[in-house]
């Protein structure tokens, strides 16, 4: 057997917590349609698989997701149409989605295809790519045939909204198929996200709600340590571009206008603020640190709707290497996060948290004893050191269905 490590004493739920955990777990699934409004702050991938594992014990879920992605397919998108980026929105719904014959895998399956990713320089190559689009457009894919009316006519719809308004220079190379009807559906909803999102999710059945924090056309713009100023988030990821060489001092958004009007044009709606106060949980989730968790409370009004809501908050932090958090202790993770849920720009002293959980698995994440003492003792959040480790032996991320099951246990 596996010897393992303690930081001090390992903690498991709090007693309180964890009493009658095993048998709310066991109802969560008996009834996964009367499971706990559980909200994640989160990105794109980090949480795919995880939120296909959750809907196993909830249907209430609630994701806000970025919508500042500028890398990939997405920066084509918003080129084109100065709207934010929608692939994180369509990958979430769709791992949300009922993929059983009671739900509508004929639709999931023409919102995961994707048009031939070859280059369109050629002029073989951009017939092919605009013949597909016209077999969407005339309902001749066959994809698009499998579904049936009215679903057919009404998506239909949206992708000749998207091809009306599309450029001549378009690069329809690799498009999301799901992406290009988000793209329809925001230009008939009057450039407005929620209504085509809430469609979405009904065409293939989302176990859950998928919101964007906001559906303004911004970028993410960073400061470093160093000085230097980053704006775009494909920037400064290191998933496309080189890593950045100092470490991150501030984020914000970035747009056309003074920084006010950004984030006055930032303001989440009141339906995202409805949500966020009917979460019995808001989590924090693994995924990069400033790009997909910071970057969901920078909307204007999150700060506020989040201090409204006195449910627990947990913050879990990511595995492997985010070069988003060069630099960075755990404890400085937390300040920023802090910082941020109480509106202020600056990292807060160690002895104001707003955090209430940190929850992670001291065996995939080494952190030294004075940092859980500081988070511990003069912070005051709660230490969840729980076996998170998935069977693989994959030290780069955590069990899905062991991390679902210890959320589900602090509701």
């Amino acid at each position: 057997m596996k010897k393992r490590r303690f930081i001090g004493t390992r903690m498991c739920l709090p007693r309180e917590i964890g009493k009658g955990r095993d048998l709310r777990l066991a109802r969560y699934r008996k009834a996964p349609e009367l499971g706990p409004k559980i909200l994640f702050f989160s990105g794109g991938t980090a949480l795919r698989h995880f939120s296909e594992v959750l809907t196993d014990y909830t249907h209430n879920s609630i994701h806000l997701v970025t919508p500042f992605d500028s890398g990939g397919s997405s920066a084509e998108l918003r080129r084109a149409f100065a709207m934010p980026a929608v692939g994180d929105l369509r990958a979430r719904l769709l791992a949300l989605a009922d993929d059983s014959v009671t739900g509508h895998p004929e639709v999931a399956a023409l919102f995961s295809h994707r048009l031939s990713a070859r280059e369109g320089g050629s002029a073989t190559a951009k017939t092919a790519l605009e013949q597909s689009l016209q077999a969407l457009v005339s309902a001749k894919h066959p994809l698009l045939k499998a579904i049936a009316e009215p679903m057919r006519s009404l998506i239909q719809s949206y992708i000749a909204a998207f091809y009306k308004h599309m450029p001549k220079d378009f690069n329809l190379a690799g498009a999301s198929v799901g992406n290009l009807i988000l793209t329809g559906g925001y230009l008939i909803h009057d450039r407005s996200l929620d209504p085509i999102a809430f469609l979405f999710g009904q065409l293939i059945k989302t176990r859950g709600t998928v919101r964007t924090t906001t559906d303004a056309n911004l970028q993410l713009e960073v400061l470093l340590e160093s000085g230097r100023t980053i704006i775009g988030q494909h920037c400064f990821t290191g998933k496309e571009t080189a890593q950045i060489d100092s470490p991150i001092r501030a984020i914000k958004l970035s747009g056309e206008a003074d920084d006010i009007d950004t984030l006055d044009a930032s303001k989440v709606c009141k339906e995202t603020r409805t949500l966020i106060d009917s979460a019995e949980l808001l989590v924090f989730p693994p995924g990069s640190f400033y790009s997909s968790v910071i970057a969901n409370l920078l909307p204007k009004g999150v700060d506020k709707a989040l201090a409204k809501n006195p449910s627990p908050k947990v913050y879990v932090p990511s595995l492997g290497t985010d070069l988003e958090t060069f630099g960075m202790t755990l404890v400085d993770q937390v300040q920023v996060l802090n910082a941020h849920l109480s509106g202020t720009l600056e990292p807060l002293s160690s002895k104001r948290s707003s955090i209430d959980f940190l929850l992670f698995d001291s065996q995939l994440l080494s952190v030294s004893a004075d940092q859980i003492e500081t988070l511990r003792d003069e912070m005051g959040i709660q230490i969840i050191d729980l076996d998170l480790a998935p069977e693989n032996a994959d030290t780069q991320r955590y069990d899905d269905v062991k991390l679902a099951e210890a959320l589900l246990g602090l509701t």
